[in-house]
């Protein structure tokens, strides 16, 4: 296939330019669907003439439907769409730099999200709810972590049925105010879309220990508990140690520690330096550090190359790893890591 679209760059290369832009198009909608006209020129920065032209094609070969609320991809569009993932990722070279990342970390897995407009955050989502949707067996016991990278995955996974008998667990109980953000709550909206059963931890953060020890002792969350020792796949993200402090409303002695103990990154409560040693934990209940060293399948989710650092750090305790980014940060990671070598 490499051969066959090198050649078509050089004999017909608005060919591939125009199936650049349609793919794009499709692929957006895909992403921000209902989304109208206007929106969508905006996000891809094409004019709007060209973008009602590609409009028209569309519609006319049934690949999107308009209506007043913007325009939404059909199930013949999203087809199209699919097929169109693999030969846009050798056109961009996404499948070179997927294979070159896996081999420069020893991971399992690495999948890239196209560039697509200007939000990231959204298209890295995208591709790792399609790469759960991959992955996932009949019967998984699936944890999922809290945070706004996984409210977005759990919103992009297609409505599915047959996974009766997946259980989805949150990572660990409540933190902050933020309800959608909560563990338990992207638990609950991944299993409703795959039609899955769900278990929750309602324990909050930073319990002292005798009131902790009496809500482990709890039935329905000892076996919560039980269950994520047992969890076959770990879908998380990370973030950076300075902002996951100020999230937390941590006391500005505990921030200065952090910054003299030269934390680069948090993951299920916490906060590393760049060798991957801890820093600092918080008194939470669920996934610890230890049970992610030990997992044989995490798939790690993030965006923005100001995680890289935080990705290097925790990539560090366990390389039983699925990577799911964006463009920018594997360019990133590649010329780190090629550099090392």
């Amino acid at each position: 296939m490499k051969n066959l679209i090198e050649v078509q760059k050089k004999i017909i290369p608005q060919a591939i330019d125009l199936m650049e832009k349609r793919y794009a198009i499709l692929r957006q909608i895909n992403i921000s669907q209902p989304i109208g006209r206007r929106m969508l020129s905006s996000v891809l920065n094409l004019s709007e003439r060209t973008t009602r032209t590609e409009i028209d094609f569309l519609k006319e070969h049934k690949f999107i439907n308009i209506d007043v609320s913007g325009m939404t991809i059909t199930s013949e569009g999203k087809e199209v769409l699919e097929n169109l993932e693999t030969v846009m990722g050798e056109i961009m070279g996404i499948s070179d730099m997927e294979e070159k990342l896996r081999e420069l970390l020893g991971i399992k897995d690495v999948v890239i999200a196209k560039k697509v407009g200007e939000n990231s955050l959204k298209s890295v989502a995208k591709a790792a709810a399609e790469y759960l949707l991959k992955k996932i067996n009949g019967d998984d016991i699936i944890a999922i972590a809290g945070g706004s990278t996984m409210r977005e995955l759990a919103e992009n996974i297609d409505t599915n049925t047959g996974f009766e008998g997946v259980k989805i667990l949150p990572t660990r109980g409540s933190v902050g105010a933020e309800i959608d953000l909560q563990a338990n709550s992207i638990a609950a909206l991944t299993a409703k879309k795959l039609g899955s059963q769900v278990d929750f931890l309602y324990i909050p953060d930073n319990l002292d220990g005798n009131a902790r020890h009496t809500l482990m002792s709890v039935p329905d969350i000892k076996r919560t508990l039980d269950d994520l020792k047992k969890a076959d796949k770990i879908f998380f993200s990370i973030g950076r140690a300075d902002v996951m402090a100020q999230r937390r409303g941590m006391s500005q002695e505990e921030i200065d520690l952090l910054k003299e103990k030269q934390a680069v990154g948090e993951a299920f409560g916490y906060y590393f330096d760049r060798d991957g040693q801890i820093a600092m934990k918080l008194n939470t209940v669920g996934i610890d550090i230890d049970m992610y060293k030990n997992s044989e399948n995490a798939s790690l989710v993030f965006s923005g190359k100001d995680k890289v650092d935080a990705f290097l750090a925790l990539y560090k305790m366990n390389k039983n790893l699925n990577l799911i980014t964006d463009e920018e940060c594997a360019k990133e990671l590649i010329n780190r890591l090629s550099k090392q070598g």
